[in-house]
């Protein structure tokens, strides 16, 4: 009974660091439209901005899992949180183009291998049939992270200004370390997992593991527009105010926190009752394919609130896989489950930079905010066709 109290106990912390993630990681779109103009930048120049972070998260993301199934999630994590933080800090000191990019490029190294490390612990303390529903609780939180993120956001740097607020945000990690050091215990499995013959890389250069590697690009370029660019999608592109802002941009991750909780819960129940096979294909089947299908609705209204809903319910859609492709990615991976969720999730962050890079030169050269969500609605579409070749492992 203990065990199963620690259990949920320490899922909470986890998610209340999902929360801090997002949040920090979040500030900086937000905070776009006042420093593109205090600084100067064109939003090809933004679109840089946002690759930094995305460019060094995928480089370090399979070192710092690795390091983590060697060293254990605990210290790994510790580590981790206080690196962002101290770079969420800095990110009020830049004083242009290369310090802000370089600032970023660094946050982003820190923060490789949260989610990753996130992904041991979760295997280390849920079966099977549960992993699916502990990714949900975790990626849901991330979207709550998201969804605050503008009430944090947008009347902090309203009353101190955009540098004082990432001054601020770098605190709340510093705090959660402290508790999380004191609390998690890290060596508490129900059973030591079975050394494999077969190395991380073997796993990782197989075709079912690739065909999940693809599909999980295209479901995180589509997730990227919304962390990158839905503020400056809706700011320049449909012309709603900053004060409209806060509940627009919001709306998106309030519903994709439903949309992660029901897509872990309804694929653990899916596998339970016809396999684990079609039990973790079937969510991201449907759920990239419906928003594809809505995010290209989206492109063809005028009305800015049946856009905004339809873009909310995209990335609500979109999100039911998340935690499906982490789960299945545990399932794979097993004791090199670290190394192997942080291959998938640097090949989603391949995606979120062509996307966060792709989307400033489209918007630059076109003038056209639609174009970049048409073709990111397009690309979950063959996302969800791709989600057939994929053969989940217990």
């Amino acid at each position: 009974m203990n065990r199963i109290k620690n259990k949920y106990w320490f899922l909470t912390l986890l998610s209340i660091l999902s929360i801090i993630t997002f949040l920090d990681r979040n500030a900086i779109s937000i905070a776009g439209i006042e420093i593109t103009r205090e600084l100067g930048f064109t939003e090809s120049d933004f679109g840089w901005i946002l690759a930094a972070f995305t460019i060094s998260y995928g480089l370090f993301e399979i070192p710092t899992g690795m390091w983590g199934d060697r060293l254990g999630e605990k210290k790994i994590l510790a580590r981790v949180v206080v690196w962002w933080s101290l770079f969420t800090t800095l990110t009020g000191l830049a004083g242009g183009f290369v310090s802000l990019f370089v600032i970023r490029f660094m946050f982003g190294a820190g923060e490789a291998g949260a989610y990753p490390n996130t992904a041991i612990a979760v295997r280390k303390w849920f079966t099977v049939a549960e992993r699916g529903r502990a990714q949900a609780i975790i990626w849901m939180a991330s979207r709550i992270g998201g969804a605050i993120t503008p009430f944090v956001i947008v009347p902090m740097q309203l009353h101190f200004g955009w540098r004082i607020t990432f001054y601020l945000l770098g605190i709340i990690g510093v705090v959660w370390v402290v508790v999380w050091l004191l609390v998690y215990k890290s060596k508490t499995e129900p059973e030591a997992p079975k050394r494999e013959s077969f190395s991380w890389k073997q796993i990782a250069f197989s075709k079912n593991f690739t065909m999940l590697l693809v599909v999980y690009y295209c479901y995180a370029s589509g997730v990227f527009f919304f962390i990158s660019w839905l503020p400056k999608y809706l700011y320049n592109g449909r012309g709603l105010s900053q004060e409209e802002l806060t509940y627009s941009a919001s709306l998106p991750f309030i519903l994709a926190a439903f949309g992660c909780l029901l897509g872990g819960a309804i694929s653990d129940y899916l596998v339970t009752k016809i396999g684990i096979a079609w039990g973790r294909r079937l969510v991201p089947l449907i759920g990239l394919g419906l928003s594809g299908l809505v995010m290209l609705g989206a492109t063809f209204t005028d009305n800015n609130s049946v856009a905004v809903i339809m873009l909310a319910l995209g990335l609500a859609f979109m999100d039911v896989t998340a935690p499906v492709a982490w789960a299945i990615a545990t399932g794979i991976g097993k004791q090199h489950s670290g190394a192997i969720t942080g291959a998938m999730n640097t090949a989603g962050l391949l995606g979120g930079t062509v996307a966060s890079l792709g989307i400033g030169y489209l918007i630059t050269w076109s003038g056209d905010y639609n174009l970049p969500v048409m073709l990111i609605g397009a690309q979950l579409l063959i996302g969800a066709t791709l989600t057939l070749g994929i053969r989940a492992e217990s």
